[in-house]
């Protein structure tokens, strides 16, 4: 079996023996390094290498926004609001090479998995 195979495997059995909230951490985990690619990438006047990023990152918004419970906590639609703003500011980014606005999105995802990863280890310690 070669690294890659079992890379992927590894990558996949993580997944699903993952706890929701690991899964949020690693959605938050990839949607930073995404940008932070999609970044660098345009900072070195490589826009083709920033597309599959930032195209990547839309995915894991999309993603985190379908997920959202809106009605489940009062902070639901401001975070929902968030993401609509990330996809818009991605899509912008994407369409005009823009790596102030990738910045921009990568300054306001940070401290959210920061905080989605305090709160996952917070709820593990307790279990």
């Amino acid at each position: 079996m070669s690294a890659a195979s079992l890379r992927a495997r590894y990558l996949g059995d993580a997944v699903t023996t993952a706890s929701p909230q690991q899964v949020l951490v690693m959605l938050y985990d990839r949607l930073a390094l995404d940008l932070e690619r999609a970044r660098l990438a345009l900072a070195e006047g490589r826009p083709a290498d920033a597309e599959p990023q930032l195209r990547h990152a839309q995915d894991i918004v999309f993603e985190l926004l379908g997920s959202l419970r809106v009605d489940a906590w009062e902070g639901g639609p401001r975070l929902a609001a968030l993401y609509n703003w990330l996809l818009a500011e991605i899509t912008q980014a994407s369409l005009k090479q823009d790596r102030n606005r990738v910045a921009s999105c990568l300054q306001v995802v940070e401290p959210l998995r920061d905080a989605w990863r305090q709160a996952a280890a917070s709820l593990a310690a307790t279990a």
